[in-house]
């Protein structure tokens, strides 16, 4: 139990399946972080038998849960635990979802076009409240800033954000002196460039030629650069190797890529080469992700360009919030 004014909290830790290895990263980061069990259990039809040991015993103790919604099969299981665990008589309960899956789905263009985004969001804001007041949520790089007017009261978002890992790996880079950073849209340079704004900019955008889109660079300069692309997710990486030939093209001496979210749906990852000397218009020489999406961390491991910065302090600190 917290005491006075900067007293570190003792936190409860539990995790689903899939955050096993981040969570015991985040416990290893704070003494005062006590990684929990739950049995995740399934009948034999097939829907979840879950069991949370020693239940009694979290009674008036801090609680967090680390949760991964990598696909909508494994939403169900989590939510129950998640609703359960705040009616179990705890101080405050503390929800860190480092991936918001729908949050590319935040709008409608058409009528009938259903807003995912917006479904979540009133799913979780249902979570019971705890002895301490409303969960806390904490997400990493949620796609669009207005989705946080999409959850309701009886829960308090906390956006946190996986770039000053990315500032933290370049500064150890030995050309850190040449680093530009290239956006590959408006929307991820709205969302990026205060946070890198010592940096030069390059961004690019998409225009229409006549049944193509093709990416141009808008503004900037490329030439003689290591050029990082920077974005909040990558899915198939299209837009992402159509920038990086752009870059290329334009003189760029060498390209990386940082996203805090790395999907990679139908193994999409595999498009992604090392540079080993043929040039940055085919490969690249860094490729950035945090452990938000532990499959596709598990599916690159020692995977060159690939190289993984861990969430688990950032974790550890927003528990502590």
């Amino acid at each position: 139990m917290s005491g006075g004014a900067g007293d570190q909290k003792s936190i409860l830790l539990y995790h689903c399946e899939e955050m096993t290895d981040l969570a015991r990263q985040v416990a290893a980061r704070n003494d005062d972080i006590q990684l929990c069990s739950i049995s995740w259990r399934k009948f034999p039809d097939g829907f979840p038998d879950l069991f949370i040991p020693n239940a009694q015993n979290i009674r008036g103790r801090h609680v967090a849960f680390l949760a991964s919604f990598s696909s909508p099969g494994v939403i169900f299981e989590q939510l129950s635990i998640i609703y359960n665990l705040p009616k179990l008589f705890i101080a405050s309960f503390t929800l860190i979802l480092p991936f918001f899956p729908t949050g590319t789905s935040e709008r409608m263009e058409d009528e009938g076009d259903v807003a995912t985004a917006f479904t979540l969001a009133r799913s979780l804001s249902h979570i019971p409240i705890s002895r301490g007041g409303p969960t806390s949520l904490v997400i990493f790089d949620i796609h669009a800033l207005q989705e946080r007017f999409y959850f309701g009261d009886a829960i308090l978002p906390c956006f946190e954000s996986g770039i000053p890992l990315l500032k933290t790996r370049l500064q150890e880079l030995p050309d850190s002196d040449n680093i530009a950073i290239a956006f590959p849209d408006d929307g991820a340079w709205k969302r990026f460039y205060k946070q890198l704004q010592h940096f030069p900019m390059i961004i690019c955008n998409k225009v229409r030629e006549g049944d193509q889109r093709i990416v141009r660079i808008k503004e900037g300069d490329a030439r003689g650069r290591h050029v990082v692309i920077v974005d909040d997710l990558v899915q198939s990486g299209g837009t992402l190797i159509e920038c990086q030939k752009v870059l290329a093209a334009h003189g760029a001496a060498k390209v990386s890529a940082y996203v805090t979210h790395g999907i990679f749906p139908n193994k999409s990852w595999e498009k992604f080469k090392h540079d080993n000397g043929e040039g940055p218009e085919h490969a690249l020489s860094h490729f950035w992700i945090t452990d938000s999406c532990p499959l596709t961390v598990e599916a690159v491991k020692d995977r060159r360009p690939f190289e993984v910065l861990s969430l688990a302090d950032s974790i550890a600190s927003a528990l502590q919030i």
